[in-house]
């Protein structure tokens, strides 16, 4: 009997669980079908150099038909819902799919409606268009203060925003606009970074470059009028520019098919990946609950354990692989120099002093990953 697999999204953590498992199962033994809304695959840790006119954002999307094996079938159309007692997707536009094993895949959603005043006032970079929007906004500006932080956790790739502030204090003294220039970041904990040894390591160099930060700011509201950002604690920061990570939730079809949390995020084992309750159905990528990073290279690692485990049970056998919480990813700390964050769940990162080779081996790899992430070359 022929299983049929459902992978829904074409990220990173969809192809290449597709592409694995095409690799793994013949046809006869599996019939592999990825449903992604708009056929287009990104290179989302790239938009992070949009606004300093390091990259173009066509050189970010690929289709995600030229990414896939010729065994994984791929259906452009939009997931209505997942039924999952009936173990069936439904679609907007095409016939319902049915699966004997699902991947949800889904990634997750932005959600600046969540702060008020948001949308007539923030900026970020988590998709081309307010990459380019906040590209134009830097290009004009001409000194005063840049607030830039987090407005809520979790969120899509957890360094980025203290990249983009290494990267914008760099950017600022290249234009001779660091001097007239006021830098605040932002953090709703109670420290910069999520992780303990990573925020140990980044605010020294924050200070060294004369950062101010502010801790346990926890974004309520932004007035667009007074250009104020006002915090749950009572605090108030006034900016002229303002660059703010919106938060984020679940894809909305994971809470109408009402598998997620109140977030949206998926109920999801950490070491099996696969949805609780629902032992054929498996998550990877943004779209989990799990206690990592919401990042391209979780999605990486997940997607290994997934198309193992998945694999072994069509062939009839028990699935042993299981996920350790591995993330490996870079962190840009500017002037040309960056650090790596290697880490699972049981070992927090080292991060090692920031250097050159770091940021070319970063930049080797954004080069390279349409060849070789997506198709499981590593």
């Amino acid at each position: 009997m022929t299983a049929r697999i459902v992978v829904l999204g074409g990220g990173v953590g969809g192809t290449l669980v597709s592409n694995l498992l095409a690799r793994k199962l013949s046809r006869s033994a599996a019939e592999i079908t990825v449903v992604d809304a708009t056929g287009r695959h990104i290179y989302q840790p790239g938009w992070l150099y949009v606004p300093f006119g390091l990259e173009k954002p066509e050189n970010l999307v690929k289709r995600e038909r030229s990414l896939l094996s010729r065994k994984v079938r791929l259906v452009v159309d939009r997931v209505v819902k997942i039924d999952a007692d009936a173990r069936r997707v439904v679609l907007a536009e095409g016939a319902p799919l049915e699966y004997d094993y699902l991947v949800v895949a889904a990634g997750a959603r932005l959600a600046p409606e969540a702060v008020p005043g948001y949308e007539e006032a923030a900026h970020n970079f988590y998709n081309a268009e307010n990459a380019l929007r906040l590209r134009a906004a830097l290009y004009g500006f001409g000194g005063g203060t840049v607030v830039v932080g987090v407005a809520d956790i979790p969120y899509k790739c957890p360094p980025a925003p203290l990249e983009f502030t290494f990267m914008l204090e760099d950017y600022l003294k290249q234009r001779g606009l660091r001097d007239r220039t006021k830098i605040v970041y932002l953090s709703p904990l109670n420290r910069v970074f999520t992780i303990e040894t990573v925020s140990q390591m980044v605010t020294p160099l924050l200070e060294e470059r004369g950062v101010e930060y502010r801790l346990f700011f926890n974004t309520e509201s932004i007035d667009p009028v007074a250009k104020v950002v006002r915090s749950m604690e009572g605090e108030e920061e006034q900016y002229d520019l303002l660059v703010l990570v919106p938060p984020h939730r679940g894809a909305p079809v994971v809470v109408e098919s009402g598998l997620g949390d109140q977030q949206g995020w998926l109920p999801t084992d950490r070491e099996t990946l696969q949805v609780k309750g629902r032992p054929e159905i498996y998550a990877l990528g943004d779209a989990t609950d799990l206690p990592v990073s919401k990042s391209g290279s979780a999605a990486h690692f997940q997607a290994k354990v997934v198309a193992d485990r998945i694999a072994d049970a069509v062939h009839g056998k028990q699935p042993a692989a299981k996920y350790d919480g591995h993330v490996l990813c870079f962190l840009e700390t500017g002037y040309g120099q960056a650090t790596q964050l290697a880490f699972d769940y049981e070992h927090p990162p080292q991060p090692p002093r920031p250097s050159r080779f770091y940021h070319y081996e970063k930049m080797l790899f954004n080069r390279t990953y349409w060849y070789i992430v997506p198709r499981g070359i590593v």
